[in-house]
């Protein structure tokens, strides 16, 4: 769980819309394991990053959070085939970064978890 709420930070930075077959209430629920490091209110800086205008956004560039060169570097626009990438493994998607948490395995919660944050962007 812990590691769910630092994949959340993943959700750092991400775009694109959701896929369709998720399940944005299974998909909030996820996200309480989340928030504890990450708002999704704009300019809200936590352990992680805020989550606000994800969609389109690219990774490493909040303004206000202290990201690792591995971020900055990575060229990655967070849409939802890249978030779904890095919430699967943050480590191999992202090399280097800083956030401690080992991944999401299930595809199903993945994909719930990207619907409820396109959901909460639209």
């Amino acid at each position: 769980m812990k590691g769910l709420v630092v994949a959340c930070a993943a959700l750092l930075a991400a775009s694109g819309i959701a896929r369709a077959d998720g399940d944005a209430a299974r998909g909030e629920q996820r996200f309480a394991e989340c928030a504890p490091c990450h708002a999704l209110t704009r300019d809200v800086e936590s352990i992680g990053p805020s989550l606000y205008g994800l969609f389109g956004r690219k990774a490493g560039t909040s303004p206000d959070f202290r990201y690792s060169p591995a971020f900055k570097r990575s060229g990655v626009t967070w849409n939802a085939q890249s978030l779904d990438k890095y919430l699967a493994d943050p480590q191999a998607f992202i090399p280097g970064n800083r956030m401690p948490f080992a991944g999401i395995t299930d595809a199903t919660a993945r994909t719930d978890l990207i619907a409820y944050l396109a959901k909460t962007f639209k």
